[in-house]
């Protein structure tokens, strides 16, 4: 099952990264969102990276995991400052801390219960 979790852990970072990349008019319905849908997504993404990203079992502590899931959020960021069709914004990177957050509390709350 752990395998299973990190093919799809790292399926979805270059999914992320990739989808990062392009500009936004080029993916269906992106560029028509609205501040708060775009944020919406922002948070549900890296709720999914970081939930999947904590069943993997790594090495390494939950929480360093979790700082290089946000720190992978500021990298696009810092990339979309110097993208053209893309811009740089603080809101996209309180919404990846949210979702990381909340993927660490309902990670918890799993461990607790089983």
């Amino acid at each position: 099952m752990k395998k299973l979790y990190r093919t799809i852990f790292f399926t979805t970072l270059i999914a992320v990264f990739y989808f990062s990349l392009v500009p936004s008019f080029n993916i269906p319905n992106i560029a028509a969102l609205s501040f708060i849908s775009d944020k919406v997504i922002h948070l549900s993404i890296f709720f999914f990276i970081s939930y999947i990203g904590l069943n993997c079992s790594f090495n390494y502590s939950n929480i360093f995991l979790l700082c290089l899931v946000f720190t992978f959020g500021l990298i696009i960021e810092i990339i979309h400052f110097y993208h053209p069709y893309r811009f740089f914004e603080v809101a996209d990177l309180i919404a990846n801390l949210i979702g990381i957050l909340l993927a660490q509390f309902f990670f918890n709350k799993k461990q607790f219960w089983y």
